[in-house]
């Protein structure tokens, strides 16, 4: 699942985030992108640790795949 959230500002070391339904939330600046700025959409991908293990798996295998460029 994936929640966008704005950037409503920037107060000090943290960024006050403003989701679609007008909760806050704050966080570490950095722990955000280098880019951050008041206005910027963020994309939060939320999964449980067994769906990004399963995730990640594919992503190398289809790169091996690309680097040995062996077609599925």
């Amino acid at each position: 699942m994936n929640i966008k959230i704005t950037v409503d500002r920037i107060e000090g070391d943290k960024a006050v985030l403003k989701t679609a339904d007008g909760q806050t939330v704050i966080w570490p600046k950095d722990d955000l992108p280098e880019n951050l700025h008041d206005g910027l959409v963020l994309v939060f991908e939320i999964s449980s640790q067994e769906e990004f293990e399963k995730k990640d798996k594919q992503k190398a295998k289809d790169i091996l795949n690309e680097i040995l460029d062996i077609k599925p």
